[in-house]
């Protein structure tokens, strides 16, 4: 009986794993004030269908991040990306990737596509560390 609990904790710690990549502030800043924003809309299956919302997000087609081991890696904006920012004073924050823009030395970024009040707005010089995180959420672009 402990093997078959240890074996399905295995198996449900393999199958929710994320990947996680960071990206230098500066780095991030130089990909992303070329991008520019458009109003998007995002079909978003699950038990409480909130299908069809529109958001305004970020154009940025592709970003260049670091793997585990250092590697440059391209990653693709889909809406399933995270985004955690940690800042000097130690906060944490996390906001959807596709809705993150630099303006003016200034992130901003939503924290929900549905409650569109939940924005965030983090100087870049606060920021001291910025990780992309591909959770595997199932949302399809419209």
């Amino acid at each position: 009986m402990k093997i078959k609990s240890i074996l399905l904790s295995s198996i449900l710690a393999i199958l929710s794993s994320c990947k996680t990549y960071t990206i230098p502030v500066e780095s991030f800043r130089k990909q992303m004030t070329k991008s520019g924003t458009e109003m998007r809309k995002v079909e978003i299956n699950n038990p409480i269908s909130y299908s069809n919302i529109k958001y305004e997000a970020n154009r940025i087609e592709s970003l260049i991040v670091m793997d585990k081991d250092g590697n440059n890696v391209e990653i693709e904006n889909l809406p399933k990306l995270e985004m955690r920012v940690t800042r000097k004073d130690g906060s944490k924050y996390i906001l959807l990737f596709d809705t993150v823009v630099v303006e003016n030395d200034t992130l901003k970024g939503a924290r929900s596509r549905i409650i569109q009040n939940l924005r965030r707005e983090i100087p870049l010089n606060d920021i001291e560390k910025i990780e992309i995180q591909d959770n595997g959420k199932v949302y399809k672009y419209q």
